[in-house]
């Protein structure tokens, strides 16, 4: 394993340090940079493996996929025993290769959710309900979208003995969620938490005071070390924590007031594909494509 990690990109082999260990260990120095401070000797430093309570037969099956045009992650969560799974915000471009993994690994997809409407790409949805009989599509109720499965504060969407709780985090849009899992140690955040940053509230019914108020009341008030697994990274980063984004966001550590003054001068441009996705996602991907 170590010759595999040290022929890979960081990000990836932190992956794999993280998913070869069921208990947190120190790292010894051979496994690589990244993961300590300049004043941390690196036998000091302790990480948390993610993929643990799999492995201990605890936790749900945990798989991350990346589409690299909108920079996009899809999650794969699933029950080992009833083979139970639920996807979490696909991409129509990628929607091939999630199917070849599911069938792969022996897994029924049940539900496939998105965080919100979003306007960078078009959902994978309605190509996935197309193909898989019986999978049913959920987003919130409050997205203005259609979908089988209608999302509001407090809903359990079950897979097997496992099941993610929603939170209603608007702010972006007034569509999004939070999705946690039961025990509180993985949350996904789609486009209201990125890693060290947070949606943009320009469009889309956004609102900067909104976002604020969700992140601090619905995601901030959970566990710090529960792992943050956003929609998005434009920088290569793949998880973060509660603890870490209460402490380093440099967006979300400022008042509400600065908060709301950072975010009415980005000047973003607009997504490239907001006119073709929103349309589309607006019907959960239930279209012709």
């Amino acid at each position: 394993m170590c010759s595999i990690v040290n022929r890979v990109k960081p990000a990836l082999a932190y992956t794999l340090r993280l998913q070869t260990t069921g208990h947190l260990r120190k790292v010894p120095a051979h496994m690589g940079p990244g993961l300590r401070t300049s004043k941390q000797p690196l036998e000091s430093v302790i990480i948390r493996p993610y993929c643990a309570r799999m492995e201990l037969g605890k936790g749900p099956f945990f798989r991350q996929l990346f589409e690299s045009v909108s920079s996009t992650y899809t999650y794969l969560l699933a029950d080992t025993e009833s083979r139970e799974a639920v996807l979490i915000d696909p991409v129509l471009e990628t929607v091939d290769r999630d199917l070849k993994l599911i069938e792969e690994l022996g897994f029924n997809l049940k539900v496939a959710v998105n965080t919100h409407c979003h306007a960078d790409h078009i959902t994978g949805t309605g190509q996935l309900k197309n193909r898989l009989f019986g999978m049913k599509s959920a987003i919130s109720k409050h997205s203005g979208a259609s979908a089988d499965i209608l999302l509001s504060e407090g809903d359990k969407i079950s897979f097997g003995k496992h099941c993610l709780t929603v939170r209603e985090t608007p702010g972006h849009t007034d569509g999004c969620v939070t999705l946690v899992t039961g025990d509180q140690s993985m949350a996904f955040t789609g486009d209201t938490l990125l890693i060290r940053g947070c949606g943009r509230t320009d469009f889309q019914q956004g609102c900067s005071r909104r976002l604020y108020e969700s992140v601090h009341q619905k995601i901030f008030t959970l566990p710090p070390q529960c792992l943050i697994f956003p929609a998005h990274d434009y920088k290569g980063q793949t998880a973060s924590t509660v603890g870490e984004e209460r402490r380093f966001n440099p967006r979300l550590t400022k008042s509400v007031e600065e908060f709301v003054d950072i975010m009415t001068n980005l000047n973003l441009p607009k997504p490239a594909k907001i006119d073709i996705a929103v349309p589309a996602n607006l019907v959960c991907g239930l279209h012709e494509v």
